[in-house]
């Protein structure tokens, strides 16, 4: 039977992938681990491997093709699949790599023959059959895994478990947001083993764009996690496996009745007619793994090589690819820790690996003769640490160098005398607090700038790549800059022109704590139209910000001082007195725009009487 080989993760955030050449042709015979296809990324050419030894059936791509991630680059059908004569037997199917479900299917139809030899009647047979396929499952999957990815006692039994009791299901990291193909497990809120309700927060992840809480699509007991806090999460791919209530059936319960099982079905079904079988299945699972020792004894030095056998008999998971950026960094494979499902490991753990150990030695001076109880304690002086920047911090880090190396930007200097909305502020302050209304100075900031946009429209477009378009918004979609735990998030209020200053603080105070969390929606952070940066908030009096692109401009606002100035009388006052920055983008606006834009602006917030009067 033709199985499709879906083309897996090849790089971080890479979706897709040239066809540069077919190493093989259809009809043509292939080994496991054999070189199938070269593909290039936008970062590098890649080696795609054979998973299993089999027969080319069909290849989906072209030279020149671009091929998709987790679609289907080939057909195949395996050797375990193909016509088997009657010299074949499970040794061969294990040889190559095959999975445990063609093996029990064989292994069955031994068995078929092994009972009909000691017992009479369809009856005893099928339920001898039943009986021997619950037996062999899990003995073969375990096999299978020892092959494959060889585990320890305590990760066999919980990675069989849920196989074995055949209740839980893996729940599948959904679309998070548009165009992100990955997140990093910031942390997880439930453990293996809790019981969890429907829609209940099982993990903070955190994406190029914000933190996002992924919920429980049902009620049930939490089987495995398959990352750690720090891992690097695919979307589409499992994120844990979950036993849903109502299936729910402890290991220790599932052992009690497959060992209460057996004796049962042997005093129903004569016991003494299903033996010879089981003992078949055994003795044909035990010249399989005899004759695999045989074919790996028969291997050159070079192919064991090829293969990266470790000294304790694991085979590391990894790619040609990987597996020879090891090989140039002189780092054992099989001592690297892969971040990948069942282990796999990646080209950033083989060099995440090589730095932490380069670091270890060169922060951990070699004493010769002392215990190493004393070296390890030993004060670490010039050390560094390396973090890697992801998500939120990334997506700016981008965004800026975008900004600042395709828009020409020039920045205006102004100061505003705030000394008459400070007191209004404050004789509202009190009364507004008594409603749960945070009034501060940023919804008259925002309002002010709302009704100055109306006089001056250019402030709110937006133009395309090449400048050849620009667009003109109705709304003001006013951003804030919002300095988060997770980084500079850049939330924006809409449609500033139709809401009080009331509704603009009740909004302002919403995004404000959203951001500080790191919890602000995708639809808040997309869609604005200009943006102010509260430096001030800080300190700090001047700056100069960096344009939101696609937007045209953004002001910084600097912190409030009491300065002295002259009054119409030339008598000096103590003023509450602000600098702001204003960026703009010189291909859109041109300095005497935003000199008489920023003059309406001061004067709407220097006479907030006039503002008030003036408000729809």
């Amino acid at each position: 039977m033709s199985i499709d080989f879906i083309l897996p993760d090849i790089g971080e955030g890479i979706v897709e992938c040239e066809l540069v050449e077919w190493l093989v042709a259809e009809g043509e015979k292939i080994e496991e681990d054999q070189p199938i296809a070269d593909v290039m990324t936008d970062k590098a050419l890649v080696q795609i491997p054979a998973m299993h030894a089999g027969v080319v059936d069909k290849l989906y791509y072209q030279q020149g093709d671009i091929a998709k991630v987790h679609e289907p680059l080939f057909a195949m059908t395996p050797v375990a699949m193909t016509p088997l004569d009657g010299n074949t037997t499970s040794a061969d199917n294990d040889s190559n790599g095959v999975g445990a479900m063609p093996e029990t299917h064989q292994a069955t139809s031994l068995a078929k023959q092994k009972t009909n030899e000691g017992v009479k009647g369809s009856q005893l047979l099928d339920a001898g059959l039943n009986l021997l396929e619950s037996l062999v499952s899990d003995e073969v999957a375990s096999d299978e895994q020892q092959i494959d990815e060889p585990l320890d006692s305590a990760n066999m039994i919980a990675a069989n478990e849920p196989q074995s009791a055949g209740i839980s299901e893996d729940f599948i990291l959904p679309d998070i947001g548009e165009g992100i193909v990955e997140c990093e497990i910031v942390e997880w809120l439930v453990a293996e083993g809790d019981v969890i309700e429907e829609d209940q927060p099982v993990a903070d992840v955190m994406t190029d764009k914000a933190l996002v809480q992924i919920p429980a699509i049902c009620a049930g007991t939490v089987v495995k996690l398959y990352y750690a806090k720090g891992d690097i999460a695919k979307v589409h791919a499992p994120l844990f496996a979950i036993a849903p209530s109502g299936n729910v059936v402890s290991h220790d319960d599932d052992n009690k009745k497959e060992k209460d099982k057996l004796p049962e079905t042997a005093n129903e079904n004569h016991q003494a007619g299903i033996q010879p079988a089981i003992t078949n299945q055994k003795s044909q699972k035990q010249q399989s793994k005899n004759q695999e020792s045989a074919t790996f004894a028969g291997k050159s030095s070079a192919q064991i090589a090829s293969t990266d056998i470790a000294k304790n008999g694991k085979k590391a998971l990894a790619s040609p690819a990987v597996r020879r950026v090891a090989r140039e960094l002189d780092i054992n494979i099989h001592q690297v820790p892969g971040s990948g499902k069942k282990g796999r490991v990646y080209k950033e753990d083989v060099i995440r690996f090589s730095e932490a150990k380069a670091e270890q030695a060169h922060a951990i001076p070699v004493q010769t003769g002392q215990p190493e109880s004393i070296s390890s304690k030993s004060t670490t002086v010039g050390g560094k640490r390396v973090e890697a920047i992801r998500g939120v911090k990334a997506a700016m880090a981008k965004a800026m160098v975008d900004s600042v190396t395709s828009i020409p930007h020039f920045t205006y200097c102004e100061e505003l005398d705030l000394t008459e909305l400070i007191a209004l502020r404050q004789q509202l302050k009190t009364q507004y607090a008594k409603q749960d209304v945070k009034l501060t100075l940023m919804p008259f900031f925002m309002k002010a700038m709302s009704m100055a946009l109306t006089e001056f429209p250019l402030m709110n477009t937006q133009v395309n790549d090449d400048c050849s378009e620009i667009t003109y918004f109705e709304d003001h979609n006013i951003g804030m800059a919002v300095d988060s735990k997770v980084g500079l998030l850049v939330p924006n209020v809409k449609q500033a022109q139709t809401k009080s200053i009331l509704e603009l603080a009740s909004d302002i105070a919403r995004l404000t704590e959203q951001a500080r969390a790191g919890r602000v929606s995708l639809k808040d952070l997309t869609g604005g139209t200009i943006s102010i940066s509260n430096i001030g908030a800080i300190g700090g009096t001047v700056a100069t910000p960096i344009i939101n692109k696609p937007e045209v401009a953004i002001v910084a606002l600097g912190k409030v001082q009491k300065l002295p100035r002259f009054n119409e009388n030339g008598e000096v006052e103590a003023r509450e007195i602000m600098q702001i920055s204003w960026s703009g983008d010189h291909r859109v606006i041109d300095g005497g725009t935003i000199a008489r834009f920023t003059n309406a602006w001061k004067a709407l917030l220097e006479n907030p009487n006039q503002m008030l009067v003036n408000l729809r």
